[in-house]
């Protein structure tokens, strides 16, 4: 007599949804023996995996707007269905509120993404930014408006992560055929909100340990939060000095002199000025502070930094930063300075871009929008205008005669001009997929020096160390792409 198992309908004890999990389980047991077994891993195998549980994810999100449908809560004394849904995950109340809000978003109103997260095409998180901006879109947009900005909102999440479809979510409006000043200010207006917004939950809180240490946490906007890591991470990244003229490493990537290890957030290098404060950093402003002399001044302050973690590092290097508050002596101009990009009419302001425009017979474009900065994140132009108060001015000019962007041969290291002209272009390493910021790249040359390469502008590829190494190891296969504005991507591998 031969056996066979039997799932149990909907109607019998622990049938239906429960059995059907039951078995799932069953095979997610077979599938933890497969990964432990000793066999390669391809990337189809990790894709695969994502697409299903991103499909298992949208299958959550549907039975909880199932559950909130049926007021699944009051069965058990919960006083809503986020209450409910922490007790049963333990997933924290912020959290079960933000999941049953998609759920409902996703039942109700987002046919398009729910089917996408359903297939497994997009991601919660992709699904949550798309809820985002479909709710900031103005309430005059009619239905077939709306529809086809959903649409082009899920092909696009697709394939760009989580944080570049918030960015390009923004110019949601264009998907609806709405002109490029409407594009902009809606922009404007989301960015002036998300700002004004931040800016009122900033708060800091400072506690005396009571043994010589005092712990602190803080919440700031976020650009602020970036000018303060890329200041931190101009101290702490190894082998940045790569692009100055008086620089340590060759423009093929190769370093000329190690670091020092001390931690001081130049490269292990230091000095201190006669006044004992700082020219920690190399901050003394003479170029070169290889003096032996002072090359051991904070050698016991900082003798374990090889041992430190990256956390670690910047934490040391922020007790550095607010000891020497004054940023126009750090260490690197480029590399502490934050880069905005705007346009000319963003720059100048509605009205005079319309007389610039009436005198040179060249169409305006917006005056608003988001002004790009080279750590990733946007300003709004009101913002950006703001900053520029109390900043000076650096026009990006490619080829133009105020920055020497191409310099031939006669250079063998690429400017602090042309880096900041591709913090214009680039706000992460060149490699596909590497989220490495800008701030810590260095510039690899396209066309070796070696055999002949020039120095110019069109040639750099910014690289961070890891993927400079890389791109250097003639074992490892590689390819270099161009696409919008002269941006490249490089492709290690497999990918290539």
């Amino acid at each position: 007599m031969s056996t066979a198992a039997v799932i149990p309908g909907p109607g019998a004890p622990g049938g239906g949804l429960a059995a059907l999990l039951a078995d799932l389980n069953e095979r997610l047991d077979l599938l933890v023996g497969e990964v432990a077994r000793p066999t390669s891993v391809s990337l189809g195998d990790v894709t695969h995996l994502e697409r299903t549980i991103r499909r298992l994810e949208g299958i959550k999100l549907a039975l909880i707007a199932k559950a909130d449908r049926q007021d699944t809560h009051k069965r058990t004394g919960d006083s809503g269905t986020s209450s409910w849904l922490n007790g049963a995950t333990r997933s924290g109340g912020g959290a079960a509120a933000r999941q049953v809000d998609l759920a409902k978003a996703l039942d109700e109103t987002l046919p398009r993404t729910k089917e996408a997260l359903g297939l497994g095409e997009v991601s919660t998180e992709a699904a949550s930014v798309i809820n985002s901006t479909m709710r900031k879109l103005p309430e005059s947009l009619t239905d077939v408006e709306r529809d086809s900005i959903e649409t082009t909102l899920v092909r696009d999440a697709k394939t760009l992560d989580p944080a570049r479809l918030r960015k390009q979510a923004r110019l949601a409006l264009a998907a609806a055929e709405k002109s490029a000043e409407e594009v902009a200010a809606h922009q404007e207006a989301e960015l002036v909100d998300e700002e004004t917004r931040a800016y009122q939950q900033a708060h800091l809180t400072l506690h005396n340990r009571g043994d010589g240490t005092t712990q602190g946490r803080f919440t700031v906007p976020t650009g602020v939060a970036e000018t303060l890591r890329k200041v931190l991470h101009s101290m702490t990244a190894p082998r940045r000095d790569h692009y100055k003229s008086e620089g340590n490493t060759t423009a093929e990537g190769n370093t000329i002199a190690e670091d020092r290890g001390r931690g001081d957030g130049a490269g292990g290098r230091s000095s201190v000025d006669g006044a004992g404060r700082g020219a920690a950093f190399g901050l003394d402003g003479r170029g070169d502070e290889s003096s032996d002399g002072l090359a051991g001044a904070n050698t016991s302050r900082n003798s374990d930094w090889d041992r430190l973690d990256w956390a670690q590092k910047r934490g040391r290097a922020f007790v550095d930063l607010l000891e020497h508050l004054d940023t126009e002596r750090l260490h690197g101009k480029v590399a502490a300075t934050v880069v905005v990009t705007l346009s000319l009419e963003q720059a100048l302001g509605a009205a005079r871009a319309a007389e610039l425009s009436e005198l040179t017979g060249v169409a305006a474009g917006p005056s608003v929008g988001a002004a790009n900065t080279d750590t990733g994140h946007q300003h709004s132009t009101a913002t950006a205008r703001r900053l520029a108060c109390n900043a000076g001015i650096l026009p990006v000019v490619l080829g133009g005669a105020s920055l020497p962007l191409d310099v031939g041969r006669q250079d063998r290291f690429f400017t602090e001009a042309q880096r900041v002209a591709l913090a214009a272009i680039y706000d992460e390493c060149a490699a596909a997929n590497c989220d490495r910021p800008y701030s810590w790249s260095e510039l690899h040359h396209e066309d070796p020096w070696a055999t002949g390469g020039r120095t110019d502008l069109d040639r750099a590829v910014p690289l961070c160390g890891y993927h400079h190494r890389l791109i250097h190891d003639s074992r490892v296969p590689h390819r270099i792409t161009s696409g919008d504005a002269g941006r490249k991507t490089v492709l290690f591998g497999a990918r290539c």
